[in-house]
């Protein structure tokens, strides 16, 4: 009977041990099925959002103004299948370039994301410092080689042009959260010394003087394919600028499950040469969220 007994507790044993394992493999291959569902649809979104902006590539470029999308910045919706994608175009015309915007108008730019004006002048001089060749400090403020020296830095004043505006976090009283706020409307690449009121977003708008929201009620109100004449800004210039083929665009797409993906591109429009290549990035950044 003992043997019987203990016999009996051992194939008990083996039954508890055996559906353990079971249930945890189980487990495992649902955890794995789960994470194989979540990397399919990152994928699957990561695609819509690069199909977005080749969308608004050939759609900004349309000769046709009932199918072209303006480089304003303002939201376009579309849909890709099965993902939801919305994208943004703005021209970089329509942001402060660094190397060609006076002191004046970086300052306002600065002013208008919330920085004091005594601080804004002087990081608007540091702008200035570094992309000027001389050795000489703005009046209201700057900083040259001496200053970053006595600062300890490695570097000084570079006193050439900014090359991208990544470079502005070298600035020596540069603060980080300002960047981030400042970087999104800033430009190395418009070649204008004045943002094209066209393309200009509000913060750039307002740091021009004009009313953002007055501005920004004329653009939308007026379509290329309404056949009237383009509004007019105060001063008499028509509120419609010829795109320059840099732009900026944001894509964000949204799969079902609502995972989402979002790409920021930089690019010029033609290939530099490069076969079979219709636009050449400039700057690349993504992301994506499981929301």
């Amino acid at each position: 009977m003992r043997a019987r007994g203990a016999a009996l507790l051992l194939v008990l044993w083996l039954i508890a041990l055996l559906t353990a394992l079971v249930g945890g493999f189980a487990l495992g291959a649902r955890i794995e099925h789960l994470q194989g569902q979540v990397l399919a649809r990152g994928v699957v979104a990561q695609q819509a959002a690069r199909a977005g902006i080749e969308y608004a590539i050939v759609r900004v470029g349309s000769e046709d103004p009932r199918w072209r999308w303006l480089a304003d910045g303002r939201p376009y919706r579309w849909q890709y299948g099965d993902a939801r994608v919305e994208v943004r175009i703005t021209d970089e015309q329509g942001k402060v370039d660094l190397n060609l915007a006076s002191l004046d108008l970086i300052a306002a730019l600065f002013r208008q994301l919330g920085t004091d004006p005594q601080q804004a002048q002087q990081l608007a001089g540091e702008v200035l410092d570094w992309r000027d060749a001389d050795t000489l400090t703005q009046p209201g403020g700057g900083a040259e080689d001496a200053d970053y020296a006595a600062a300890g830095l490695p570097y000084g004043s570079k006193d050439e042009p900014f090359e991208s505006v990544a470079e502005l976090e070298q600035l020596l009283r540069m603060p980080k959260d300002l960047y981030a706020r400042a970087a999104p409307f800033l430009t190395v690449y418009s070649g204008r010394a004045n943002p094209d009121p066209a393309f200009a977003p509000p913060e750039v708008l307002a740091a021009m003087g004009y009313d953002p929201e007055r501005i920004i009620a004329l653009r939308r109100a007026w379509m290329p394919d309404s056949g009237q004449p383009a509004p007019l800004l105060p001063d008499g210039q028509s509120l419609v600028g010829n795109n320059s083929g840099t732009y900026s665009i944001e894509s964000r797409a949204q799969v079902r499950g609502g995972r989402v993906a979002v790409l920021r591109v930089t690019l010029r429009v033609g290939g530099n040469g490069l076969p079979g290549s219709a636009w050449t990035p400039l700057r690349w950044e993504e992301g994506a969220s499981p929301r």
